[in-house]
């Protein structure tokens, strides 16, 4: 062979080499990963991996063995509709009006549920089962959505998006025998007399050795449910565990990124719905296969402190698989090719109204410390919610109260709230020494009371209106657009409710003065400031008193319960029965809240509409009013 014919050859094959090298490449940048979802419901991370001594869950321990675990990944509001509706869609529900308990209210049209994008990239996306998202369904966004829904309808060779919810963990696991058969007697529509369920097993963890946060009497009812509550997330772990082997079975652990999280801190008393680490902080695991796996992505087996909140989750998504997150998200991706290079420095959190208890609280939490914003501080943090009270250690909890047997740290929960909070996470992780008012830490809650103020302001924040304001409003338009219409003084709203939630009495003129403005909104949060000002408002009631005639209902609701509570009780009393049978739903359920206030005897007088208000279908003015029964009945 000539020396031609041997450079020739060897020139050919470094071109075949070459060409199998890009083909290679080319392969593997069109690839697209599959993606799991394995969501437990309601659960703070009682992990192994976490650092938990008592809990028993080995598949998650080796999926974050292998994976990345995120130690301070937080939901944006404690409780599952709220913090769906911020998984779906990538947005803050502030800024979109659905931040309150099943409430429903329509978003704009651009707003997609982000597995529509990956459908429409050619996924195939399964959702099994549970929704909840807090606002109108988009059932476009899955090709299959039940309680069979599965990645392997998916066809040959197709990525799939799929999420598996586990609800072994929900707050429902640690209900009481009849609890649970009234809870599914409630759901089904059936009477409760044919309801039959399996009986409890034995517990597997040992109540007595099982640490109650100092926060929570140790009663015996209180370890129980802890203790089965371990046992709720062992059975959970389980679950994970035959989703993970089944993916492997299939041979697809390879090519397959795996979350696994928890929708919402709880359910063990002051966790769920509530504002606090306990509530808000959720486990995360992300496990990656090497294939997908880029010079940024944190080693397997690693944990990192980055902060991470649900708005992140979408974008995220979408960025691992090769889509770039568009423009309207408020979060950031955390993985995957539009990986943020800016990490988070804070996380934002909120909670409007639960179940049929009002309250509105917004909250930030950056590296080190939480603060607090309750904008409702004479409300107890403990409102009666029909479903918190089915757990007996809830109930066992406010009767050692009652009965004088809790110290001051653990009947906090049954007070009205302080106008802020602020906690050193690192050195206080049960939230329990509150640092706002120590002069050491003024500069630091200086600090987060302007940027929470800021992000109100930014995100447009619509928890500002009342509730029975709303369905005025959405007739016509979204309450994100709304608060872009230039009808929504937000500026003034906010400020009027910073004043009116201090609890200083240095406000008390211009809450006065605010209580007659042309915007019914300012007019609210006055009047709620006198209310919220309690006794320092006595020199405010004729100012109430004209707001017991304002023309919106709700106006007059605050005022009414201000007067009743400053000693004007027949007029205010009149009102808020009249007001328990309005045409607005959410008018009643603010009255009803307010009635909380009345004694026994009073509510006698409209014993017959409460038990009419009992047996409504509007499950919220339903649970209040029966709430209210139930108080005249104990006084028997």
């Amino acid at each position: 062979m000539t020396m031609n014919k041997i450079i020739l050859k060897h020139l050919h094959l470094a071109f075949l080499a070459v060409f199998a090298c890009v083909t290679a490449v080319a392969q593997t940048a069109v690839e697209k990963p599959n993606i799991l979802w394995i969501v437990s419901e309601d659960n703070s991370p009682f992990i192994g991996a976490y650092g938990d001594q008592a809990a028993t869950t080995p598949n998650i321990d080796a999926l974050a063995a292998r994976g990345i675990l995120y130690e301070n990944a937080y939901c944006t509001a404690p409780v599952c509709a709220p913090s769906r509706f911020t998984l779906i869609t990538g947005v803050y529900p502030p800024s979109f009006g659905t931040e309150n308990m099943r409430s429903e209210y329509p978003v704009p049209g651009f707003i997609k549920f982000f597995p529509r994008y990956l459908r429409e990239a050619g996924y195939y996306t399964s959702n099994n089962a549970k929704k909840d998202y807090n606002t109108v369904d988009q059932p476009e966004a899955w090709d299959e959505s039940s309680n069979k829904a599965t990645y392997k309808n998916r066809k040959p060779g197709q990525p799939f998006f799929a999420v598996f919810n586990i609800g072994t963990s929900h707050e429902s696991s640690i209900f009481g025998y009849d609890a649970k058969r009234k809870m599914y007697a409630a759901f089904s529509g059936q009477p409760l007399d044919s309801i039959q369920l399996p009986k409890d097993k034995p517990l597997g963890h040992d109540p007595g050795k099982i640490r109650i946060p100092p926060y929570l009497p140790a009663n015996d009812a209180m370890k129980h449910d802890w203790a089965l509550y371990y046992d709720k997330i062992q059975e959970m772990d389980g679950e994970v565990g035959a989703i993970l082997k089944e993916l492997d079975e299939a041979g697809l652990s390879d090519n397959t990124i795996v979350f696994y999280y928890g929708d919402n801190g709880g359910v063990l008393g002051r966790s769920k719905r509530f504002i606090f680490e306990s509530g808000l902080r959720v486990p995360l695991v992300v496990r990656i296969p090497d294939k997908f796996r880029t010079p940024a992505t944190p080693v397997a087996g690693s944990s990192v402190k980055q902060l991470v909140d649900f708005t992140d989750f979408a974008p995220t998504v979408l960025s691992l698989a090769g889509i770039e997150p568009p423009g309207y998200f408020q979060g950031r991706a955390f993985l995957g090719k539009y990986r943020s290079a800016v990490p988070r420095d804070m996380v934002f959190n909120f909670r409007g109204r639960m179940d049929e208890g009002i309250d509105l609280v917004r909250s930030i939490r950056n590296t080190k410390y939480r603060y607090v914003k309750n904008f409702m501080p004479h409300r107890p943090y403990g409102q009666h919610i029909e479903f918190l009270w089915m757990a007996a250690s809830i109930r066992a909890w406010e009767q050692d109260y009652k009965d004088g047997q809790l110290n001051e740290l653990q009947s906090r929960f049954f007070k009205p709230k302080p106008s802020e909070e602020l906690y050193d996470i690192d050195n206080d992780p049960d939230n329990i020494h509150n640092l706002a008012g120590k002069p050491e830490f003024k500069n630091v809650l200086s600090e987060l009371r302007k940027e929470t103020l800021q992000w109100l302001l930014k995100v447009k924040d619509v928890g500002f209106i009342p509730e029975p304001a709303v369905a005025k409003i959405i007739e016509t338009t979204t309450l994100y657009e709304y608060a872009r219409s230039g009808k929504y003084q937000i500026d003034e709203v906010i400020a009027t409710a910073y004043q009116a939630s201090s609890l200083d009495k240095k406000y008390l003129a211009e809450l006065s003065k605010k209580a007659t403005s042309d915007d019914p909104v300012i007019r609210y949060w006055a009047v709620t400031g006198l209310l919220a000002l309690g006794r320092d408002a006595q020199a405010a009631k004729s100012v109430l008193k004209k707001a017991l005639g304002d023309k919106e209902a709700y106006i007059a609701t605050v005022a009414a319960e201000a007067l009743y509570r400053l000693g004007d009780k027949q007029q205010a009393l009149q009102h808020l029965f009249k007001v328990i049978d309005d045409t607005n739903v959410m008018n009643r359920v603010q009255a009803l809240n307010a009635l909380q206030c009345a004694t026994p005897e009073e509510l006698k007088q409209v014993e017959k509409l409460l038990v009419a208000l009992s047996n409504n279908k509007s499950e919220y003015d339903k649970k209040a009013a029966t709430f209210l029964l139930q108080y005249i009945r104990q006084s028997n």
